[in-house]
């Protein structure tokens, strides 16, 4: 292993710390009992002095103003940075000052992980800060950190190399609290949809990730192996057909946080290992669906941000109830000027020639209007709007439409011109559900490899009477990237694909 400079002196450090008799990896529990952001936030001076007599926080030392026998020093917990005053005869009040002298002036470097015990005092330039008269060292660090300036509470400089920052996220978060930030909110965002559910009596269950049969989807799969059974088997690309078998034995609402995988290309908006919420309800509609989703989207707006009017980019998009419907159709036609609602698989390969889309040989009616929304239209719906009313072809889990011929109850919910929502009055009728899954057969013998295999458990669920049903899967980490305003979906997962280093 090859170590720069830095990292050499770093470990000569280590041994010397050791060779003193500090352990700088000690095994005690430190007893934390507040954090800088309440300090900064609940610390009035005189007024609650008192309150702030005795507090201990722990965190990383982010920089040194060594003034002699007294230093201040910026020290950074989760919740933020506060200033620490550390003077030598405070934390060393005997003869041996080598604390002070030694470890805190020469063996402690930035990054390093220090606990404080002290009392909270206001500066003369009015900075609230803690005075230390306990000073434990927790962790040596032994890689220095990329170094980032600060000012005014602005980040500079800051580290935007993505293969630094996706690769070493780790370091990321330590230097650039902006950062940190995408990811509470992600959390509170998540938190926000599951307490939206629960209050309306929805019940979190658990799927299988490994499955037999990668339904639910029409996606690639990654394949592995099962030993103790001798099997193939799938990572999942959809929870939907085991959340509908709950639906089958007598739930009503039931909803999970999903892991799906997705063995197909990466870009801004794509990862092959992915977060998707889905959530079946019993005796609901598609109608229903669609008022229900703008609810919690209005609702998980105002949670993040306190309003519904969310920056993204250059734009401002309003996720107040109600949102614009339109049938894809209809959307083709505003977008192309060319109706396609009546045309067969070479009336649509004829429009793909005329629009200069590129599609395969292998796929079929459903997929050819797919490729002819995605080239033309959905760029262009920018505020939420739901897309209604798809081909039988494009759906082959969605009950045909009431109304119309050829058609289904879905809906997709396009949001800045991508979709983040996928939602169905779920079909039911097992004999119907059957041909459907045939008709996908047919498509994967043309060589289709996106396909759904036939699942005959969930046929035979199904034919034990699955209630009239409506079904959603919402992009968890799209969403994110709205909510977060953030670019590229590497930029909302903690830890993104990445390949292998040499």
């Amino acid at each position: 292993m090859h170590l720069s400079e830095q990292e050499l002196i770093r470990r000569e450090k280590l041994n010397q710390l050791q060779e003193l008799g500090i352990d700088p990896y000690p095994a005690p529990l430190y007893p934390v009992n507040t954090n800088a952001a309440y300090i900064k936030s609940h610390y009035k001076g005189e007024e609650n002095k008192a309150d702030f007599a005795e507090v201990c926080l722990a965190g990383r030392i982010m920089s040194v103003r060594d003034m002699g026998k007294a230093s201040f020093a910026v020290l950074q917990d989760s919740t933020g940075r506060i200033q620490i005053y550390v003077r030598r005869d405070d934390i060393c009040p005997g003869e041996d000052k080598s604390l002070y002298d030694k470890v805190w002036k020469h063996l402690t470097d930035l990054g390093d992980i220090f606990g404080v015990k002290g009392f909270v005092f206001t500066t003369k330039t009015g900075e609230t800060s803690v005075h230390v008269t306990e000073l434990t060292m927790l962790t040596k660090s032994l890689k220095p950190l990329p170094v980032v300036k600060e000012a005014d509470g602005q980040t500079f400089d800051e580290v935007t190399d993505p293969e630094f920052k996706y690769r070493q996220r780790y370091a990321d978060l330590v230097i650039n609290p902006q950062v940190r930030d995408t990811f509470v909110k992600r959390s509170k965002m998540i938190n926000t949809i599951r307490d939206f559910l629960n209050d309306r009596g929805a019940l979190e269950v658990d799927t299988p990730v490994l499955q037999a049969i990668p339904g639910g989807a029409a996606a690639r799969p990654f394949i592995t192996h099962h030993n103790a059974l001798d099997v193939p088997f799938y990572l999942r690309i959809a929870n939907e057909l085991y959340l509908k078998r709950c639906i089958v034995g007598g739930f009503d609402w039931v909803y999970e946080f999903s892991r799906n995988f997705r063995n197909e290309g990466m870009d801004r908006t794509h990862n092959p290992e992915f977060t998707i919420l889905e959530w079946y309800t019993a005796y609901k509609d598609y109608n229903w669906m669609m008022e229900t989703t703008e609810q919690l989207l209005e609702q998980v707006a105002i949670a993040l941000h306190g309003t519904t009017e969310i920056p993204v980019g250059e734009k401002i998009i309003s996720f107040k109830a109600p949102f614009k419907r339109i049938s894809i159709f209809d959307a083709i036609k505003e977008n192309t000027g060319i109706d396609i609602s009546e045309k067969d698989e070479a009336g649509l390969r004829e429009v793909c020639k005329q629009l200069k889309i590129d599609v395969a040989p292998t796929i079929g009616k459903g997929k050819l209007i797919d490729e002819i929304f995605g080239d033309t239209s959905e760029h262009t719906y920018i505020q939420p709007t739901f897309i209604i009313d798809y081909p039988v072809e494009m759906s082959p889990l969605t009950k045909k439409h009431r109304s119309k011929p050829g058609l289904v109850e879905r809906f997709e919910l396009m949001i800045n011109g991508k979709e983040i929502a996928n939602a169905y009055s779920e079909l039911n009728d097992p004999i119907d559900q059957r041909e459907r899954f045939e008709e996908q057969v047919k498509l994967m013998e043309r060589g289709d490899d996106e396909a759904m295999f036939i699942d005959q458990d969930f046929l035979r669920a199904l034919e034990y009477g699955m209630p009239p049903t409506a079904g959603i899967g919402i992009g968890i980490d799209r969403l994110c990237m709205l909510l977060t305003n953030q670019p590229s979906i590497q930029d909302v997962l903690l830890f993104p694909q990445m390949r292998p280093e040499a």
